[in-house]
């Protein structure tokens, strides 16, 4: 038996609300169950654990991240722009009802020394689509072969501003968005 689209809507609001802010060890599935006024037996219906249901609230994170990511790009005025439009996208991101004090990605990889495979693959998935998009914005600026390279130093600038918003950094990306600039041609 499938889950009532309402009833999902209402069980990845109350995991995404409380996992990626609280944290997902210190948050109990009966505390998601609760906020989401969800049964059990209407969680396991749906997701087989836990961590299928932090999985599934990734991958839908993952597709607002997205649309907010393209929008910037489609707003960036040239080729050097829609590369340093993720920035833009971090902040518009965090602005937003979903956004929270930092990545729920970077939360989520740090909470398990071991994740399970519904955990990895959704983790192995967000990197890949960022170093992929990443590169491919690259590639007018530094052509295809440097484009790989930009892309990995770019990811870890991005990874980083999102790490400092847990030390108290800027809020917004201006020194991260200073860096990236510095290493483009």
């Amino acid at each position: 038996m499938t889950m009532r689209p309402g009833t999902e809507r209402k069980l990845l609001d109350a995991a995404e609300e409380l996992f990626f802010t609280r944290g997902i060890a210190a948050t109990p599935i009966d505390a998601v169950l609760e906020r989401a006024g969800v049964s059990a037996a209407t969680l396991y219906r749906g997701y087989a654990s836990k961590e299928a249901l932090v999985a599934a609230a990734l991958d839908r994170r993952h597709d607002e991240w997205l649309r907010v990511w393209d929008d910037a790009v489609a707003d960036a005025p040239d080729d050097r722009g829609r590369l340093l439009a993720v920035f833009d996208a971090l902040d518009d991101f965090r602005s937003t009802p979903t956004g929270s004090r930092w990545c729920a990605f970077l939360g989520t990889a740090s909470e398990y020394a071991d994740a399970p495979d519904e955990i990895t693959v959704v983790l192995h998935h967000e990197t890949a689509t960022l170093r992929s998009r990443l590169r491919q914005a690259a590639v007018p600026l530094v052509g295809p072969e440097e484009a790989g390279v930009l892309a990995d130093r770019l990811l870890l600038v991005v990874s980083g501003a999102l790490a400092m918003r847990l030390r108290g950094g800027a809020g917004d990306t201006t020194t991260a968005r200073a860096v990236a600039a510095a290493l483009l041609p």
